[in-house]
């Protein structure tokens, strides 16, 4: 089995060649091969100059770069993985520190134990270690979760997690309209409503970080989440 990895950055120029590294030396499963996509969404730093470096100084590694020639937010950056991917399953990881690549193996085992077609990591269940930060953060996730939920159908924890894995033929299948963050609420409605799908839940670690060291995310994006979980909800 083929992962592809998908690491959508902005601005990541300070943490990136951190994350292109773990990703190269994380222990799969032995079955699992891997390549990684970077798509950079027109970063205004170093960004496309520390990838480029680190490509030079790994040929051995299967890392696809992809450069937008204007920002147009994380999800359409996704849009462009996802187009760029061949494995038969993949994943997001952020180009920032707040998620762990060696728990990818946590997400896998739903997948090679023959029982998922997604699988979500939840930063809300499990014993695994949670840098405290935001109150009002944690409150708006789970508020959306919830009304995701209600139009769903489903019982997820965190459905604004970033660790997603997908079966690459499903999520190429779906026509993905939302180019920021309004990309969780809208991929969870599309793929709740395929028949059959199986989609499971494990708990992951979370290494937040502030607005000082970089996070993105702000109110207007949780407005934009609101508006998607019942426009994709309702007429999918």
């Amino acid at each position: 089995m083929k992962l592809s990895i998908l690491v959508p950055a902005y601005n990541e120029g300070k943490t990136i060649e951190r994350i292109l590294k773990k990703l190269t030396e994380i222990q799969l499963a032995s079955s699992v091969d891997r390549e990684i996509i970077v798509v950079n969404d027109c970063s205004k730093d170093n960004t496309e100059s520390v990838v480029t470096n680190f490509i030079r100084l790994n040929p051995s590694v299967e890392i696809q770069y992809v450069a937008h020639a204007v920002n147009q937010g994380k999800g359409a950056a996704l849009h462009t993985g996802i187009q760029k991917a061949t494995g038969d399953y993949l994943i997001v990881q952020d180009a920032d520190l707040e998620y762990d690549p060696e728990e990818f193996n946590i997400l896998l085992k739903p997948v090679l134990d023959g029982f998922a077609d997604v699988v979500y990591g939840s930063r809300f269940v499990g014993g695994n270690a949670h840098r405290i930060l935001f109150f009002w953060h944690t409150i708006g996730n789970k508020f959306l979760t919830f009304m995701s939920n209600m139009f769903t159908n489903l019982n997820l924890t965190d459905m604004e997690t970033c660790y997603k894995l997908f079966r690459t033929d499903i999520i190429k299948g779906i026509d993905l309209k939302e180019k920021r963050f309004g990309f969780e609420p809208e991929i969870t409605a599309k793929i709740s409503r395929i028949p059959g799908i199986r989609i499971y839940e494990v708990g992951i670690s979370y290494y937040g970080r502030t607005y000082e060291e970089g996070k993105k995310i702000n109110w207007k994006d949780g407005v934009r989440a609101i508006y998607c979980i019942i426009r994709y909800g309702l007429f999918g």
